[in-house]
């Protein structure tokens, strides 16, 4: 193995050990809130308040200064060490300064703005619960306007091979949450209170999230200082790459609140719903995918156009990517209520909340399920447009993620009313409800829908649906385009065709179990049986057909448990 491989895989482990940490501390905070909120309408306010400000964050945050900035700021780094000079410095004082200037506009326009925006976004809510979400998203508009320069923070670290430190931070914004869930929890304080204390947990997150990577920063950043002089080398580069990549972050943008809008004309719980099964959904894309993107990314940018070099990054990465999205995607298939259901309602059980129970876990697991049959094309693409950023063009995936976002509101929007009127009653979906039949595009009655009281609906599984097909349609565009920005073939299919087996009979063991009565155990020992189980099948065949990553997991495991 190369010394340039060795350093891939090792960064692309420290990217995935933060992000594990910082995941598995999001999982214990919405394990919290499941259990004190539920998916009441208390709970679809917060979340709306959590998404709205969300924008930010997007539209500024990581995704964009990783088309922009990273690629910009890895090659003056380069430059600076031959030459030992401290452009690079210099030119990350500029975009702090502009940041700054231009989210703090932002969050003022949010906080003044917030009944209006909230009004426009999530149209669908309504009374208190429309009250409430305005009142939270006051507060969290501004924690999220510290976490763009938290995204600041994490480019210039991750250029300088400080890894862990960056992906690790969300750990401090979690943390505020679940210290305040849990204060709650105890007090048995009401949802609407208990919910604006903890979009206060937000704000106070963001702080810790963007002060702990302070000190770090300074210490790597040579000449850093925090201007707004937009002359500087390197600034006019950044600029003509950020304004399409915000474009494109734009899109991604408009597909949340498309989502946050349509949801809110479904039953009440849906937005929550939603909410807690993206945490699952995006669990394996942080912690398998965007490791190894992240770590690829300034490596790639320092290469320029090296065709065959960046083709064997590409296939290699999602070779090592693949290996586990393929498992989670058929566990999140087969038995997602069941993993719902050991996550979130253990917690309340065990603090005598009663807010997340079967119900919901059937919900949340079927909206799981369905995100889940594009999760290999999500976690394919995060790869290429890291590729496709290196080597400067944040124009064709913004192009993309426009056809992408029609693509799944359209199959979103025809599913989803239709699928409202599938309830949920004792852990098991009943068939359609008496509701008077809405044309295609039309919702249920308000009565229905806005009723916390009325048993859960299906709809937000046709907007989990949706997201799924424009996923593999983002892929193969994506490809494409790469393919015909290096004049070569993409191969991307290689590492499925060893893992069809291995997932067939995982589902098949995982499907079996789940179906059979262990109702005996715990839920989240139920579950660790049936994970373990489908695990074991899928690893021992993946090594029988020759999987390299099979191979590594099992010689990693090996020596963590020969050693002690």
């Amino acid at each position: 193995m190369t010394t340039q491989t060795t350093d891939s895989v090792r960064n692309s482990t420290l990217v995935a050990a933060g992000i594990f940490l910082s995941r598995i501390s999001g999982l214990i905070r919405t394990s919290l809130l499941a259990a004190v909120l539920g998916t009441s309408a208390a709970a679809t306010a917060f979340t709306t308040a959590i998404r709205i400000p969300n924008v930010l964050q997007n539209l500024l945050g990581e995704g964009v200064l990783s088309a922009s900035f990273i690629p910009v700021y890895a090659k003056q780094v380069q430059a600076d060490t031959r030459n030992n000079t401290e452009e690079a410095g210099q030119t990350a004082g500029v975009v702090a300064g502009l940041l700054l200037v231009l989210t703090s506009l932002l969050v003022l326009v949010g906080v003044a703005g917030a009944r209006p925006i909230t009004r426009a976004i999530a149209w669908g809510l309504k009374g208190d619960t429309f009250e409430l979400a305005v009142t939270l998203t006051r507060i969290t508009f501004a924690g999220v306007g510290l976490l763009v320069l938290s995204a600041w923070c994490l480019g210039i670290l991750n250029t300088h091979d400080r890894f862990f430190l960056s992906y690790t931070a969300p750990v401090m914004w979690n943390a505020a949450q679940i210290a305040v869930l849990a204060f709650v929890a105890l007090r048995s304080w009401g949802q609407a209170d208990a919910a604006e204390a903890v979009a206060w947990a937000v704000f106070v997150g963001s702080a810790l999230q963007l002060l702990i990577q302070l000190p770090a920063v300074f210490s790597v950043a040579r000449g850093l200082n925090i201007s707004l002089d937009t002359t500087r080398a390197g600034v006019g580069e950044i600029w003509r790459r950020f304004v399409p990549a915000v474009l494109g972050r734009g899109v991604v943008q408009l597909s949340a609140f498309l989502d946050l809008a349509l949801a809110s004309l479904l039953h009440v719980s849906a937005i929550a719903a939603l909410y807690y099964a993206q945490t699952l959904y995006i669990l394996p894309i942080s912690v398998f995918a965007m490791s190894v993107a992240a770590a690829e990314l300034p490596v790639m940018s320092r290469l320029g156009h090296d065709p065959p070099t960046i083709l064997f990054r590409v296939e290699r990465g999602f070779g090592r990517i693949g290996f586990y999205i393929c498992f989670v995607a058929v566990a999140y298939l087969t038995a997602g209520a069941l993993i719902a259901n050991g996550l979130f309602a253990t917690i309340g059980d065990l603090l005598g909340r009663d807010a997340f129970g079967d119900d919901q876990a059937v919900q949340v697991g079927l909206i799981l399920g369905a995100y889940s049959l594009g999760l290999p094309a999500l976690a394919a693409s995060r790869l290429l447009q890291n590729a496709l950023y290196a080597q400067g063009d944040t124009r064709g995936p913004a192009i993309i993620a426009v056809q992408r976002v029609i693509v799944a509101t359209a199959v979103g929007v025809v599913l989803m009313f239709q699928l409202d009127r599938l309830l949920v009653v004792d852990g098991l979906v009943s068939g359609w409800d008496d509701v008077p039949w809405p044309r295609l595009l039309e919702p249920i009655e308000a009565s229905f829908r806005v009723n916390d009281d009325l048993p859960l609906r299906m709809g937000a599984v046709g907007l989990a649906l949706g997201s799924a097909v424009g996923a593999w349609i983002e892929l193969s565009l994506l490809r494409r385009l790469l393919a015909q920005n290096l004049g070569r073939h993409v191969h991307l299919m290689r590492p499925f065709r060893a893992l069809v087996v291995p997932s067939i009979a995982a589902a098949v063991i995982m499907l079996g179990l789940h179906l059979a009565d262990l109702s005996i155990l715990p839920a989240p020992i139920e579950a660790m049986v049936v994970l373990v189980a489908g695990g074991a099948v899928y690893v021992f065949l993946a090594l029988a057909w020759g999987v390299e990553e099979a191979r590594r997991l099992v010689k990693v495991a090996r020596n963590v448990f020969g050693s002690n």
